[in-house]
């Protein structure tokens, strides 16, 4: 997997790009077939306090582009709340992946069933 982080209005320190690469790990043991994600950290110019930390991330899936966004008043939260988000998506995409790969062989049995009882 290929992974991106940059910054926006901040820069990307060490300990932060440990913090996200270590936050994607837990992404990976779900759903391996991860081809890159890209990591943008900003931090927005608001007149309130709250919520000004982004984080966001375009994970790129076969046949599929999953971008999820997050905004809280620290950065390590918004960045926490995101891989929740994300971490749900993925697992999500899974079962659908899982669910196309079966729907086929119900879909003749059904039909194979009905054809059979009005026989």
């Amino acid at each position: 997997m290929n992974l991106t982080i940059s910054g926006h209005h901040l820069d990307v320190t060490p300990a932060i790009r440990e913090y996200v690469q270590n936050k994607l790990e837990r992404i990976t043991r779900h759903f391996d077939q991860v081809i890159d994600s890209h990591v943008i950290l900003c931090i927005d110019n608001l007149t309130e306090k709250d919520k000004r930390q982004k984080a966001e991330i375009n994970l790129r899936v076969a046949g599929k582009i999953l971008h999820i966004a997050s905004a809280a008043h620290d950065l390590y939260a918004a960045i926490d709340m995101l891989m929740d988000r994300l971490d749900r998506q993925v697992v999500k995409y899974k079962q659908m992946l899982q669910n196309h790969s079966h729907t086929g062989h119900k879909r003749m049995l059904d039909e194979g069933d009905s054809a059979a009882a009005t026989a």
